[in-house]
């Protein structure tokens, strides 16, 4: 007598079931993010979250170990654990039935919504529309694949030995269904991340400011591999919060200034570029910046005089900080005191000639000389509020940072590259220095234990713009420490003590090795 033969389905297959289908529903909800502006992205939503919650030493791992690429890997890390809990849940359909799917998928689902209801700038219908389309898709291709037919165990005459090995006609079904819906799930989310992260032109026109020169040669040394003493868009460093560019709509967008103030005032863009524009070469850096670090970049910004805006809406006496607040509701506080001392803020609307790209906080940002982003650099600004000194705290701040955040007199060391092989005898070094407000007297270069030597700079741009310098130094054959140093225009010599960049900004003297061979 024959046995019936016996669908069955491995466990492997359940997995790849639950992980594919995991896989489409995020895909499906990046690349429907990336179509509709006002759709917000899941995973930088979900992202956004562990970012506000995340332990500060956490951050700063993060931070230290991936650098600029911290968002990026923060993103892998919640794909990855989405499917690996995917894959949990495919060994609990094999082992409870293919009914605990869809209350799990749609419990993932609301959980992704109520992370993208939490962003600003969206259409909450919209966003609910997405996440019943990307739910929906997930668990359409979890059923789509779990309706391949199962394996058959090869049947046996009864009382025959068999040693139940699969006769399996249809995996080849099983895995090129597999294989298309991953597809579908990485097409779809490469895609919408591109569309969420292109530059997008700026469709505005701002009249020239026209107060500045243009960069004369004694600004700076053509030397490869030294950094331009003008950082163009493309290269200038990015360090915030945001894991997607905001979208900013410049029509009805608008600058509010109010708090501690007597009169409120509200600008639209177009009031702000028809006012008296004024640029200058600023210098700004990040408090993260490692010793030699690239967190530091000068340009030409131009905007309004933060001054102005205030005096129009005419502080009260009680008001000892300005805080600026962003449309995805990140904020920095500095002291009123830094608005009127001389250094003039600005709003800024312009970057290097150029509208402020998305990255660089359009259609408008805070610029406040000297002081490090975290406590001044508001990208994406749509509010000025006006308070006391305690009665705000810089997102950074509860986090470790310290309240007050001067830029440190530093310098850095760009050519030669650390761990270079250069010919021994005369070696050019040069690189660039920075003291915003205080400006940089001097730098000086030092091999081995040998003497400091002054080396040759450039003249700034502004006192608070950086400069590039450079020495000629003779090199013997062999292994050498390179260090550098500067002085500000106060006297003060950057300090040799090293220190982290937690709790305000990292300090030392720049130290490379290079080998020098005849």
């Amino acid at each position: 007598m024959i046995e019936a033969a016996v669908q069955t389905r491995t466990r492997g297959q359940y997995i790849m079931a639950a992980v594919v289908a995991a896989g489409v529903t995020l895909g499906i909800g990046e690349l429907l993010a990336g179509l509709v502006d006002r759709i917000p992205s899941t995973l930088s939503s979900i992202g956004a979250i562990a970012v506000d919650n995340v332990p500060t030493s956490i951050e700063r791992w993060a931070i230290d170990t991936f650098g600029t690429g911290d968002k990026a890997a923060l993103l892998l890390g919640i794909v990855a654990s989405t499917l690996l809990i995917a894959g949990a849940v495919g060994i609990w359909m094999q082992r409870s039935g293919v009914v605990v799917a869809a209350p799990l998928f749609i419990g993932f689902g609301f959980v992704g919504l109520v992370a993208s209801l939490n962003q600003t700038l969206i259409s909450v219908p919209m966003t609910v529309l997405a996440a019943v389309l990307a739910t929906g898709s997930g668990l359409y291709a979890l059923y789509f694949l779990l309706q391949t037919p199962g394996a058959r165990l090869t049947d046996t005459v009864v009382g025959e030995p068999t040693d139940g090995v699969p006769d399996d006609p249809s995996r080849r079904q099983f895995v090129g269904r597999a294989v298309g819906l991953s597809a579908l799930a990485v097409g779809g989310g490469v895609l919408g991340r591109r569309l969420l992260t292109a530059t997008r032109s700026s469709d505005v026109t701002l009249p020239a400011a026209g107060t500045l020169p243009g960069v004369a040669a004694e600004n700076f040394f053509e030397i490869d591999g030294l950094e331009s003493v003008v950082v163009a868009n493309d290269s200038f460093y990015r360090i915030d919060t945001a894991l997607i560019i905001p979208r900013v709509p410049v029509d009805n967008w608008t600058l509010s200034i109010d708090g501690l103030v007597d009169n409120p005032v509200e600008f639209t863009f177009g009031e702000l570029a028809a006012r008296d524009l004024v640029e200058d070469y600023i210098t700004i850096a990040c408090v993260s910046n490692p010793v030699g670090g690239g967190l530091v970049g000068n340009a030409k910004w131009t905007g309004v005089r933060l001054a102005e805006l205030l005096e129009e809406a005419g502080p009260t006496d009680e008001a000892e900080q300005v805080v600026g607040w962003s449309v995805d509701r990140w904020a920095s506080g500095f002291p009123i005191e830094t608005v009127f001392d001389g250094r003039e803020p600005l709003v800024a609307i312009a970057m290097n000639d150029e509208p402020l790209p998305a990255r660089h906080g359009f259609p408008a940002r805070l610029i406040v000389p000297g002081l490090y982003g975290y406590v001044s650099a508001t990208k994406w600004l749509e509010r000025i509020e006006l308070t006391t000194w305690d009665g705000f705290d810089s997102y950074w701040v509860p986090r470790g940072w310290l309240k007050e955040g001067p830029i440190q007199t530093s310098s850095r060391i760009d050519v030669p590259h650390k761990g270079d092989r250069v010919p021994a005898g005369e070696v050019v070094t040069a690189g660039v220095a920075w003291a915003p407000l205080k400006e940089i007297e001097r730098v000086e270069v030092q091999l081995d234990d040998g003497p400091w030597l002054e080396a040759e700079l450039t003249q700034p741009l502004s006192n608070k713009a950086w400069v590039q310098w450079k020495a000629t130094l003779t090199v013997p054959d062999g292994d050498h420490l390179l260090r550098v140093r500067a002085t500000d225009g106060t006297g003060e010599i950057q300090t040799a003590i090293e220190q982290r960049s937690l709790p305000s900004a990292a300090t030392g003297h720049h130290t490379i090795e290079i080998k020098a061979r005849a």
